[in-house]
């Protein structure tokens, strides 16, 4: 898991803009960062889906994670979503590509 977080803070947490000018989470433990408390779920979801399609992959995750997100409390929208405020919307694409390159590097 380790490998994944390192490459997200460098891929993703670099250029968030919750990040200050190292790259550091500026959020505080009352606002948490979706991709950070869901990543074991989100690397579990890229996986199963089986596809290079990033339109399917945004759509599995989605389905996996944001269900389980606390944000929602059992509605079906998102206000972080809503508010371009969600770190896993904002930056989906980056996260696949960023757990898919992890893995090449693992299977070589």
């Amino acid at each position: 898991m380790e490998k994944y977080l390192e490459a997200i803070r460098k891929n993703v947490c670099s250029l968030c803009i919750d990040s200050d000018e190292n790259g550091n989470c500026t959020l505080n433990e009352k606002e948490r960062c979706a991709v950070e408390l869901f990543l074991p779920k989100i690397i579990e979801t890229i996986r199963k889906a089986e596809t290079d399609d990033l339109t399917l992959q945004y759509r599995a995750l989605k389905d996996h994670v944001c269900r389980e997100c606390r944000v929602k409390e059992g509605s079906d929208k998102c206000y972080l979503k809503e508010d371009a405020n969600c770190s896993l919307d904002r930056y989906y694409h980056i996260i696949v590509e960023t757990v898919l390159q992890v893995d090449a590097a693992e299977k070589r």
